[in-house]
């Protein structure tokens, strides 16, 4: 299965610097559905067959102008929503953002037993995550669709889950890297084979895309 997961477009809270993770959470702003409206061309080049997207109003709207264009209508994919951010949902303090992305890197480095304060901890996150791809395979083979699927979804869970579940990603990699609004990370494999990326935000795995800037896109290094 080819899988095209997509950051949604920005959203206001993205541009006040706020930790935002409750669904159904805030639309886009008028960047943001600018840059929804650019995903056909960038990714004209893919067999899109089926649009999917998480249960937050973000991902719809940017999954609408990408459905439209192949005729499709996006479909809501349970389990693909943002890492819950609990306690800290709401706060742009730095104490705040740096302990959510502090657990979440601990996730992405192998210690799955940090739990966000009155959150997740990384085996329940991954646990959601792994199930709603499991149960897209499933339908996709029971439908028999063979293209691209295009998943939109968020920053912290496209990373976390790239990092403990693709067999070919440098150690480290995917935690420290941003990923813009509307970024595309390419994956392909299946539960049973394992998962590779064939492509991040539009270069080769081994060269890391340019800088972000909101709480919900950036690396933990601008933390340190």
């Amino acid at each position: 299965m080819r899988v095209l997961l997509i950051r949604h477009g920005e959203t206001p809270l993205n541009v006040a610097g706020v930790l935002d993770a409750v669904v159904p959470g805030p639309g886009l702003t008028d960047l943001g559905r600018q840059q929804a409206a650019a995903l056909p061309r960038a990714l004209a080049g893919e067999p899109v067959d089926e649009v999917r997207c998480s249960s937050m109003v973000r991902t719809c709207e940017t999954a609408e102008p990408l459905a439209r264009d192949r005729g499709l209508r996006p479909v809501l994919l349970d389990g693909v929503q943002e890492i819950e951010a609990g306690a800290l949902q709401g706060r742009d303090d730095r104490a705040a953002i740096g302990r959510y992305l502090t657990t979440v890197h601990a996730w992405s480095d192998g210690s799955l037993a940090p739990r966000i304060p009155g959150g997740p901890d990384g085996r329940e996150f991954l646990a959601r995550f792994d199930a709603a791809l499991a149960r897209l395979d499933a339908e996709r083979r029971t439908a028999g669709l063979h293209g691209a699927v295009a998943v939109v979804t968020h920053s912290a869970a496209i990373r976390v889950w790239c990092a403990r579940r693709a067999r070919n990603l440098p150690a480290d990699f995917s935690a420290r890297q941003p990923l813009a609004n509307t970024a595309v990370v390419a994956v392909e494999g299946s539960a049973d084979d394992g998962w590779i990326i064939t492509d991040w935000a539009g270069s080769p795995v081994a060269a890391p895309p340019s800088r972000g800037a909101d709480p919900m896109g950036e690396p933990l290094a601008d933390l340190d």
